[in-house]
């Protein structure tokens, strides 16, 4: 009786530290521009291009008893190319048309300069996480004229458990999201796309 109880409770035990140590988590953001812009532009050409200027892919850990094994990661071929497609969006909206060159037209670079998922160190289980994301703009005007922002985003998440891969994935997006809409709300980027 004594034996039975002793496994049961080993079965309890490693069940429960098992609950504890989380996986990896791969991400696929995908960020969207948040309801309308004005448009300003009457159609002409500006060139659009977005890079990755994070020191890593690696937004932090979901925390927990094993921290060091519960990355998060945002590969750039996970996230550019969608950050690619809403900036021309975003350009269009504005009334410009996106091109791939041309040493005559005004040049928008987005960089992609910080993600980041922080979760209690406190904890041995995952209650809440601090996520953020910050965008950068780089404009030139053919004239020579420069413009740089910054435009970040952030959200406090609270969890009942560990959250999954799409409850990540989606937290993710929103503050890109969010950090994305309020670069192109900026009316200096209209006034900066305008100017030759």
């Amino acid at each position: 009786m004594l034996k039975r109880l002793l496994l049961g409770l080993t079965a309890v035990s490693i069940v429960a530290l098992s609950g504890c140590a989380l996986s990896p988590q791969q991400l696929s953001p995908t960020p969207k521009l948040n309801g309308s812009l004005t448009a300003v532009g009457q159609g002409q050409p500006v060139v659009v291009k977005v890079v990755d200027g994070r020191s890593s892919p690696v937004l932090g850990t979901r925390g927990g008893l094993y921290a060091d094994t519960s990355n998060i990661v945002v590969p750039a071929e996970n996230v550019l190319p969608k950050l690619q497609a809403q900036s021309e969006a975003a350009v269009r909206l504005l009334g410009f048309t996106p091109t791939q060159g041309g040493g005559n037209v005004p040049q928008l670079t987005v960089v992609l300069a910080e993600t980041k998922y922080q979760s209690p160190k406190e904890s041995n289980y995952v209650t809440s996480a601090d996520i953020s994301a910050t965008l950068r703009a780089e404009l030139r005007s053919p004239s020579g004229r420069q413009y740089t922002g910054r435009y970040g985003a952030s959200l406090n998440q609270r969890f009942g458990m560990a959250p999954n891969v799409e409850t990540n994935t989606k937290l993710v997006s929103d503050v890109l999201s969010d950090a994305l809409t309020r670069m192109f709300r900026d009316p200096t980027i209209g006034e900066m796309l305008q100017s030759r």
